[in-house]
Formats: C-alpha cells, sequence, structure tokens
C-alpha cells in the first residue's frame, strides 16, 4: 500500500529502543515482523515523511502528522554485481595479503578477502 498521494497527514509515534522500535499510525499499531526497517525525513515547510520498510514475505496493512509510504527494498544483488565487475582480481589479492588480520588457518585467504571487499565497499 503507498500512500504517497495521501496529503492528510497521519499521527505516528516511534519509540525506538537499540534495534528495536514500535510505530504507531493513528494509534494502530504497526505490526514489528511485517518491517525490515524505516527512514524519517524532514524538510522545511512540509510535514514529516516517513517511509516503512516492509518484509519480503510480510503483508502490510495500514488505516489511514507524517505522510507515510511504504516501499520495498531494493534488490541489492544488481549494486553488488556492478561493484564486484569492478574489482580488480590482483589488486584484490596483494591488498588481502598485507592485511594485519590476515591468518594462517584454512580459508583465511578467502576471509581476508571478503573483509577487503566489505571495506571497499564501504569506502574503508
Amino acid at each position: 500500500m503507498d500512500h504517497n498521494n495521501d496529503e492528510n497527514p497521519h499521527r505516528v509515534q516511534i519509540t525506538a529502543r537499540g534495534a528495536k522500535a514500535a510505530i504507531e499510525i493513528d494509534g494502530q499499531r504497526v505490526d514489528p515482523g511485517a518491517l525490515s526497517g524505516y527512514t524519517v525525513s524532514h524538510r522545511e515547510g512540509e510535514p514529516p515523511q516517513i517511509v516503512l520498510y516492509s518484509e519480503d514475505h510480510a503483508e502490510a496493512a495500514f488505516e489511514g502528522l507524517a505522510r507515510v509510504s511504504v516501499a520495498d527494498m531494493p534488490d541489492p544483488g544488481p549494486a553488488a554485481a556492478v561493484f564486484l565487475s569492478a574489482i580488480d582480481a590482483e589488486e584484490l589479492e596483494r591488498a588481502a595479503l598485507v592485511r594485519p588480520d590476515l591468518g594462517t588457518g584454512p580459508h583465511s585467504l578467502t576471509q581476508a578477502m571478503l573483509t577487503q571487499l566489505g571495506e571497499w565497499a564501504r569506502g574503508v
């Protein structure tokens, strides 16, 4: 369900504690198992906007002082494929072999390469 065109604000309450959040829209609690996350944004002169990200396997239903949108999380596969296709294998191997956390056990080079790729993906 997408409320992007719904210009009537809804009363929203979010109580976040650590990695968990309780979300209510117009007094109705949203099933936490139905969501994989949410974002809140606010621009001057506009009501806050909340985007709820639904789980793939869950049903999300909302009745309906923020504009509420429900979005699907994008598939990370295509972005990962683009990222990996830009990796120079020789450079990856060199970087992994000089890592201070490179172990000597089985699969330690593979683990070092995966750690290196993760760091490059995060811009570290």
